[in-house]
């Protein structure tokens, strides 16, 4: 199994206008294309001088609601879902350019950044790009909730919730990342929130741009959104999209066997600070002849449900 492949940017910069789902304030968002080993940069154009923001777990600043990443006092909230759309299609570097405080939350999926970064184009670079590979089992768990991390011949994410409710149940998944799975399974996802958490969080101050456009509305027995769903269970499907962002905040990406139950954006970037504090789980893999040394025997992995085929 071979994993190693060339840094990937845009080909073209691309633009377009949204609402923070937080904030609800309009945004304008350019994406432009980066050099090698430049990683993914926010750039808040509205500070007088840009302020760059590496989208780094150094740079985490707070988890409640949404991933929020800052710097010097200048934030940028709403990432993860712009960050699984580029873990999702593999492009490395790229510079991410907003005229405010956060992302646009578009439909409350990837697809719309998935739509984007098509348009522009993607483009091979001429550097490797280097992988983080699992070697020993990294864990997390806090409140009956848990994530962990365990070595696999590629990368699996394996998914569990259970919100007790009507509505949603217990939903588990496996899902073996690639691009085209991740199009087809996971981009389309919407976040999701129950009706009471939004009135309270308008109370708060946030979900100002939360809409029945952008998210999935659950009352106490029912959907409200006319259209459905998009998946019969597009909720964990949406918390697998939730964590390829937040573990792209590795700086790389990782292969290993992912395993959460009941997992959220403050256990996801918990789970990756330990990772990369225990320097003994992991190797960095950056040319083939380590690829070769680092090439496993099948290992057992815990598929708790129906996977995704590869």
């Amino acid at each position: 199994m071979h994993n190693l492949r060339f840094q990937r940017t845009i080909k073209d910069q691309i633009s377009c206008t949204g609402i923070g789902l937080h904030s609800g304030e309009k945004v304008t968002m350019t994406l432009r294309p980066a050099p090698e080993d430049t990683g993914v940069v926010f750039v808040r154009k509205d500070r007088g001088a840009d302020v760059f923001i590496k989208a780094d777990i150094s740079n985490v600043v707070d988890t409640r609601f949404a991933t929020t990443l800052g710097r010097n006092g200048v934030i940028v909230q709403t990432v993860e879902h712009l960050l699984a759309a580029l873990s999702g299609l593999a492009i490395d570097n790229i510079f991410v350019d907003l005229d405010t405080s956060e992302v646009p939350v578009m439909d409350g999926s990837a697809t719309p950044f998935i739509f984007l970064l098509n348009k522009a184009g993607i483009v091979s670079q001429r550097k490797f790009q280097p992988y983080l590979k699992i070697v020993k089992k990294v864990a997390v768990s806090e409140e009956g909730k848990s994530i962990f991390i365990e070595p696999s011949g590629q990368p699996v994410i394996t998914y569990s919730i259970d919100f007790h409710h009507p509505v949603l149940g217990e939903q588990c998944l496996s899902y073996y990342m690639s691009e085209d799975n991740f199009t087809r399974e996971i981009a389309r996802a919407r976040t999701f929130g129950f009706l009471k958490e939004v009135e309270l969080l308008r109370e708060h101050g946030l979900a100002k741009g939360g809409s029945l456009d952008n998210a999935i509305v659950i009352a106490d027995y029912r959907i409200l959104n006319d259209g459905g769903l998009r998946y019969k269970d597009e909720f964990v499907r949406h918390k697998i999209l939730d964590s390829i962002g937040d573990l792209s905040l590795i700086g790389m990406p990782f292969v290993g066997h992912l395993v959460a139950s009941k997992s959220g954006h403050a256990l996801n970037t918990k789970l990756v600070t330990k990772i990369l504090e225990d320097r003994e789980s992991w190797v960095v893999i950056s040319d083939p002849s380590q690829e070769e040394e680092y090439t496993e025997k099948p290992h057992a992995t815990h598929h708790l449900v129906p996977e995704i085929a590869a």
